[in-house]
This record gives C-alpha cells, sequence and structure tokens, in this order.
C-alpha cells in the first residue's frame, strides 16, 4: 500500500513525492490531463499522505489515519450520491458538512455555488481530527462561474491548514487567475505496455486480445479496466458489414452494390438511438485506422490491430476521398443527435455519395 501501488505517470507520482519530502507543498495544486489516467486517485492518495502517521512521503493504508480517510471518503460518496438523485434543488445543497478530507463533485451538471461557499467557510478552521484538511476537487472546470470568484478568494489567501486540489482534464478550462494561483501537475496518457500489463494481471482479456484493449483504451486505465470485448466487438460489427458493402464493388465500379447488406448495417448502427454516441466513437477509430493505414503511416497507432487484413483492404477500395467523406457523414450525424432526425437516413446519404463517385474516391488495389 502506497504511491507504489500507483499505476502510470512516474513524473507525476514523483513531483508529489518530492513536495511532501521537501515540506514545501503549496496551499493549491492543479492535477490536469487526460480523463481516465488517475488525477484523482492520485489527489486522495496525496491527501492520505499528508495525515498518514508514518510519512513523510507516502502513506500506509492501515494506520489510524489512513482508515479514518476512507471512512470520510466513503461517507462523502454517499452523501454526493443522494445529493445527486434529489429531485429538489434546495435539498440538494442542504445541510452541507465536511470531513477534514472532502472530495467535492459536481451534483447536478456544476459544482454548485453552496459547495465552494462551504469550501471557504471550513478552510480557515482547524481540522477536526487530522494534522491537515484537504479538499479535493474533482472536475474543477465544472465549478459554477458564481461560484469561482469564492473559490478565487481561497487561494488568494491560503489557509494555513488546509490544502486544496483541483482535478481536471484542461486546465485553460479554469479561469487564469485561478490556474496562477495553483501549482500544475502534469498527467499523461498511461502507456500501452503498462495498460497491457494491467490487462494480463487482471486475466480479463484474452491474450490475443490485449494490444486490441489497450489500444482501445487510448492512454486511460479505466478504459482497460472496464474495457468488455464482447460489448466492443458487438458495436463494431456494423461498422464492418458497412465498410465491407461500400468497398465491395470498388475493384469494379460498374457491379451493383449489396444494398441488402449496406440497408442492414445502416439500421443496426442506429437502431439504438441512446447508444449511437458510442456508436459513432466506434466508427470514428475505424475510419482514423483507414486514414493512418492509406496513408503508410506508424501501425503501432492502427487502433483496430486485430482487424488490420480487412482494414487494409477497405483503405485501398475506397480510398481517402471516400474516407474523408465518410467522416464528413459522421461529423454531420454526431451533430444532428441531439435532434430528432432519421440517422439511418443519414448514413445510407453518405454511404450512397461514395457509391455514386467510385471513379475519383477508390484508390486502385494493391
Amino acid at each position: 500500500m502506497g504511491f507504489e501501488t500507483f499505476i502510470g505517470n512516474p513524473e507525476a507520482v514523483a513531483a508529489v513525492r518530492g513536495m511532501l519530502a521537501s515540506s514545501r507543498l503549496p496551499g493549491a495544486l492543479l492535477f490536469t490531463g487526460p480523463d481516465g489516467v488517475g488525477k484523482k486517485t492520485l489527489a486522495l492518495m496525496l491527501a492520505k499522505a499528508l495525515n498518514c502517521e508514518r510519512g513523510p512521503d507516502d502513506f500506509c493504508g492501515v494506520c489510524v489515519r489512513c482508515r479514518k480517510a476512507e471512512e470520510m471518503l466513503a461517507a462523502t460518496r454517499e452523501d454526493l450520491a443522494r445529493r445527486g438523485e434529489s429531485k429538489d434543488a434546495a435539498k440538494r445543497v442542504e445541510g452541507l458538512v465536511y470531513f477534514d478530507l472532502q472530495l467535492i463533485e459536481p451534483i447536478t451538471r456544476y459544482i454548485l455555488i453552496e459547495q465552494i461557499r462551504q469550501v471557504r467557510s471550513v478552510a480557515y478552521t482547524h481540522p477536526f481530527e487530522f494534522p491537515r484538511r484537504v479538499f479535493v476537487i474533482d472536475e474543477a472546470q465544472a465549478i459554477h462561474w458564481q461560484a469561482s470568484d469564492l473559490l478565487l478568494k481561497v487561494l488568494e489567501e491560503p489557509p494555513e491548514t488546509t490544502t486544496l486540489i483541483l482535478v481536471c482534464p484542461n486546465a485553460y478550462e479554469l479561469r487564469p487567475t485561478i490556474r496562477s494561483r495553483c501549482r500544475r501537475v502534469a498527467f499523461q496518457p498511461v502507456d500501452e505496455s503498462t495498460l497491457s500489463a494491467l490487462l494480463a494481471e487482471e486475466g480479463r482479456v484474452p491474450k490475443a486480445q490485449r494490444a486490441l484493449a489497450a489500444r482501445v483504451a487510448a492512454g486511460s486505465i479505466v478504459k482497460a479496466k472496464s474495457f468488455d470485448l464482447a460489448e466492443f466487438e458487438r458495436r463494431r460489427r456494423p461498422w464492418f458489414d458497412f465498410l465491407t458493402a461500400l468497398s465491395a464493388r470498388a475493384p469494379e465500379p460498374t457491379a451493383a452494390p449489396d444494398w441488402k447488406a449496406l440497408f442492414d448495417s445502416t439500421k443496426a448502427l442506429t437502431e439504438n438511438r441512446d447508444d449511437f454516441e458510442e456508436t459513432l466513437k466506434t466508427g470514428y477509430t475505424l475510419l482514423r485506422d483507414l486514414v493512418q493505414i492509406a496513408l503508410a503511416g506508424p501501425q503501432a497507432e492502427v487502433v483496430n490491430v486485430d482487424a488490420l487484413p480487412r482494414l487494409r483492404t477497405w483503405a485501398a477500395e475506397l480510398g481517402l476521398e471516400s474516407i474523408e467523406r465518410l467522416k464528413e457523414g459522421l461529423d454531420e450525424a454526431y451533430r444532428l443527435q441531439v435532434r430528432n432526425v432519421n440517422q439511418q437516413l443519414g448514413l445510407e446519404a453518405v454511404a450512397l455519395d461514395v457509391l455514386e463517385n467510385p471513379a475519383s474516391s477508390a484508390a486502385p488495389a494493391t
């Protein structure tokens, strides 16, 4: 137990431990980087290390304070969940009580004014049970604009016994005045080898599919741990049918398309409206792979590595112009998904556009 259990981003871990060891931890930190790489996890580890009985630059996870920290986190998560489910706006922020270790997240779309007001109210008081109070503000970019001024006042006059850790994907979503008052710790996507090792340790994904799972995760530990091979293949299968139907007649432009296969694939792609955004993401990944292959880019950047032979065939038969048309069609489908439009007709329209222009869109088969 301790920082050695953190997966990936060794530079971020080293930066945090260095600040602890030197006793020069600033009053406010900003953890920024892609989603799913462990920013909040490391922030909570740091909160424990600041109060662990065995310090100074790590935490044990078993001392009284570490166990108490876990109790506080469990209580705060339960409280956040309860408030988020409330339909009564007033009750969402009624009776807020913050522990010495407090996780603050959006209750609605935003982190509300009352949540930050409570931070300001408690930050300058002495901790009740720990040597140091720590507020971890996750998704800090969601702080309501009216609450930003309250937070800024705390950052301008940092409390002696309170540390604030702001967590967000993109630091530039925060106001410059807030950014400038925080020490930034940058996180990077976790490398593929680390994700593959994690998948091997968990044993959920067959060895032959681990490279695929690691690349689909795109540097995210969360995505790697939650990867469902069967669900991924179910979502991807209609795209395979769609691309096969589009590219099948490229070597013989006068041949009739397999209309049934094409229409069956568009129907399968759009039958679940609630799932359509994830379906589009899968399609984007395949088109990105096709561009990579058509441009003879590095194979290591191809996500759907298990389908390389088919990708090469589709890239050669469709060509860059048609792949770009397909991408524009997906862009339009993404823009229109919030409106009551027929997405199947939209995909069929872009497919017809590709099929009606085979001479300009298809590259010679190699």
